[in-house]
């Protein structure tokens, strides 16, 4: 593939799955990142383009002492009451991906990866957009382990973000390439510079 039909890559996975340290191997070994996470917390510092249209929404005690979105809350308020989350979501997700498409557009890398949490929940919009889907897969447990080491979240908050998600064979149902993160760190290693090898070649592929 030239480089003027750019290899882009969707790279997705559950909640305490290791996306991030995927996404962080691959742009080390050349790759141009674009986390949704990342456009998302912009979008919502002080200041942020979205901070305006949520406060309208939900008020000004959204956020923090800073004027940020208070995602902690917010996150509790979401996951409790789906209409809720369904209006928060027809805000910040056409920003977010707007925003995503313009970092794109500057990205240098032998290949575009973007990483999208729910991106097997919107399947059909970022079908079109990506050529190739990579999920990093592990058992639920050892999500729920890793997140409840990371964040201190309440076991009934994890199992409520989960439940929001795609299940794990939604996920593995719609990958073209899945990184296996339930061993080691250099297993985890070993995948991820198998998979760039694959993908650059893909990227200069004439």
């Amino acid at each position: 593939m030239s480089q003027a039909g750019r290899l882009r890559i969707g790279l997705t996975g559950g909640i305490g799955s290791g996306k991030s340290a995927v996404a962080d191997s691959l742009a080390a070994q050349g790759a141009a990142i674009v986390d949704a996470d990342a456009v998302a917390h912009q979008l919502t510092a002080p200041g942020g383009a979205a901070m305006p249209a949520l406060i309208e929404a939900f008020g000004a005690g959204i956020c923090d002492a800073q004027g940020a979105l208070d995602r902690a809350a917010m996150r509790e308020r979401v996951f409790h009451d789906p209409q809720t989350r369904a209006r928060l979501e027809s805000i910040l997700h056409p920003r977010i991906g707007e925003a995503m498409q313009r970092a794109a557009s500057h990205a240098t890398g032998d290949y575009l990866v973007f990483v999208v949490p729910l991106l097997v929940e919107h399947l059909a919009r970022w079908r079109p957009l990506i050529h190739r889907l990579c999920v990093v897969d592990c058992p639920e447990s050892l999500q729920i382990a890793r997140v409840r080491s990371r964040s201190g979240l309440a076991p009934e908050t994890i199992a409520a973000i989960l439940a929001a998600q795609a299940t794990r064979a939604q996920r593995l149902e719609a990958a073209d390439d899945v990184i296996d993160n339930s061993g080691s760190l250099h297993m985890l290693a070993d995948q991820v510079h198998a998979l760039h090898a694959k993908y650059r070649a893909l990227a200069f592929k004439n």
